[in-house]
């Protein structure tokens, strides 16, 4: 149950930093953090929660990397599931927190999209669904490599949560234009239900393409990180 608090208590605050700086400060007038900021503070999130709770849950923050890490061998089947409720439960309990603070200021509406990730008329950048299903399994891809290679026994120990913090904000300066980047089911889901309608007529694509970039990265660390005979990779 430890394990299952700290995937809950780090996806929340994921969702609610990331998607909190997009909604509360993105934008600000003057002084808004912008693009660059948002990115930066979603791979703060991450980076800060690896180092208080890796220890205690190895800090998935998110179904496609917990399915990733038990296609890649890392990560036991029976606790797949649980896994993925906490950190389910943790982004919408940061959805509605993150609720609740904005619509405290005068004129807040849910049209502006909440951090919502979307394609077409709802992509950021007006990309297409092909764009953002491609976008969404080749960063999710990626973040796994990141994530399978920052953790293996061989390499330098201690330096992970700055290597995957650092990869995931990587990957939101490439694609917010495109998706408002997911690579996350949990992050997409708990800001979607607070908008209904279109976001979650799209949600299938933030579950559907993270997910089997996260496979796909599993299969390729499994072909390029597995030590020959000597032990060395």
């Amino acid at each position: 149950m430890k394990k299952y608090g700290a995937e809950f208590f780090g996806t929340f605050w994921l969702v609610l930093g990331g998607c909190g700086s997009a909604v509360l400060a993105a934008g600000f007038p003057r002084v808004g953090i912008g693009l660059l900021g948002v990115a930066l503070a979603f791979g703060l999130t991450v980076l800060t929660m690896a180092f208080a709770i890796g220890h205690i849950s190895g800090c998935h923050l998110n179904p496609a990397v917990s399915v990733g890490l038990w296609a890649g061998g890392r990560f036991p089947a029976n606790q797949l599931l649980p896994y993925i409720a906490a950190q389910l439960l943790g982004g919408l309990v940061a959805g509605g927190v993150l609720y609740l603070i904005a619509s405290g200021k005068a004129g807040f509406t849910l049209s502006a999209g909440f951090a919502c990730n979307g394609y077409g008329i709802h992509s950021p950048g007006g990309y297409s669904l092909l764009a953002a299903l491609l976008c969404e399994v080749v960063m999710t891809m990626m973040f796994l490599l990141i994530f399978l290679g920052a953790t293996d026994k061989r390499a330098p120990q201690g330096l992970a949560p700055i290597a995957i913090g650092l990869g995931l904000t990587l990957i939101h300066l490439i694609s917010i234009p495109v998706t408002n980047t997911s690579v996350n089911p949990a992050r997409s889901t708990g800001v979607a239900v607070f908008v209904g309608g279109w976001a979650l007529s799209q949600l299938w694509l933030f579950w559907l393409a993270p997910i089997a970039g996260a496979l796909l990265g599993a299969v390729v660390y499994r072909l390029i990180g597995r030590p020959d005979e000597s032990g060395r990779a």
